[in-house]
């Protein structure tokens, strides 16, 4: 297999408008991202790649990030579920089990009703049908900690595929599909770039660039891919994650980190050019 694979890693609302920024600054410079073969979408990257993949030009997208919230909830992530996330991951041998662990957490512990979470995605999302485009998004089963993706013709909608890769354990609720809970795919990778095997051009979006416990950060998982791309991972500059914060669920934080993304383009470009071959 050969192609351009774009991975859209997690990060919460900031995650997903710093990424808008930073894709609309690079097309705007003269390198476009969106009609890449193959896009990974991991929580916060799930909403940006069933947006890129919507038919909404991105012009429009970053515009939205622009503009004064509406339809989300501010909510952060409590210091006890960090405790018992961090407690799973570290103390489990086997991953699987950790990750099921934190589904458990997860179930215990929503602080918004699935109705709720559900809507917001709907708000978020510019077209709930699944594209023509190889768009994968990932989640984990909340019993067996596995990793599932989700893709066009699978079991699940685009906005339950989306809501279940974006269900942060603590915060939101696991979402139900085909008789399976999920929640975050981010709690088995920041990014999930492995799922870019085969292709020979990969560029990683990743506003968390390292891994959680036993976790692979985004530029390990591509460094251990057998086809070897032509690759780079971009992660947050100073000046984004300046505008981020400490809060990325901050829905007041999300239109500085658009426009962080946006400036950060201009010296990514010529790298990240260079990789996608224009």
């Amino acid at each position: 297999m050969t192609g351009r694979a774009l991975v859209l890693g997690g990060g919460g609302i900031t995650g997903i408008a710093w990424q808008l920024g930073i894709l609309t600054g690079l097309q705007e410079a003269g390198t476009d991202l969106t009609g890449a073969d193959l896009i990974v979408g991991t929580s916060a990257g799930s909403v940006v790649g069933a947006q890129l993949t919507s038919g909404t030009p991105l012009a429009d997208l970053f515009a939205r990030q622009l503009r004064p919230v509406d339809g989300e909830v501010a909510m952060r992530l409590p210091m006890s579920a960090i405790a018992r996330i961090g407690l799973a991951m570290f103390t489990e041998r086997d991953p699987d089990r950790g990750r099921a662990r934190i589904g458990r957490v997860a179930h215990s512990s929503a602080r918004s009703s699935l109705t709720e979470r559900r809507e917001v995605m709907r708000q978020r999302l510019t077209s709930h049908s699944w594209p023509d485009a190889d768009l994968r998004i990932t989640a984990v089963n909340a019993r067996t900690g596995r990793r599932e993706v989700f893709r066009r013709g699978g079991p699940a909608s685009l906005v339950d595929a989306v809501n279940a890769s974006c269900a942060v354990p603590g915060v939101w609720p696991p979402v139900p599909i085909g008789g399976h809970l999920y929640i975050d795919g981010g709690m088995y990778s920041p990014a999930n770039a492995d799922l870019a095997e085969g292709y020979d051009r990969v560029v990683v979006l990743a506003p968390i660039g390292r891994g959680l416990g036993p976790m692979r950060s985004p530029a390990d998982e591509l460094a251990q891919l057998p086809s070897a791309p032509e690759s780079i991972v971009v992660t947050p500059g100073e000046d984004a994650v300046a505008a981020i914060g400490r809060n990325r669920l901050d829905p007041a934080r999300r239109a500085p980190s658009a426009e962080a993304g946006r400036a950060q383009a201009a010296a990514e470009r010529s790298t990240v050019a260079q990789v996608w071959g224009n």
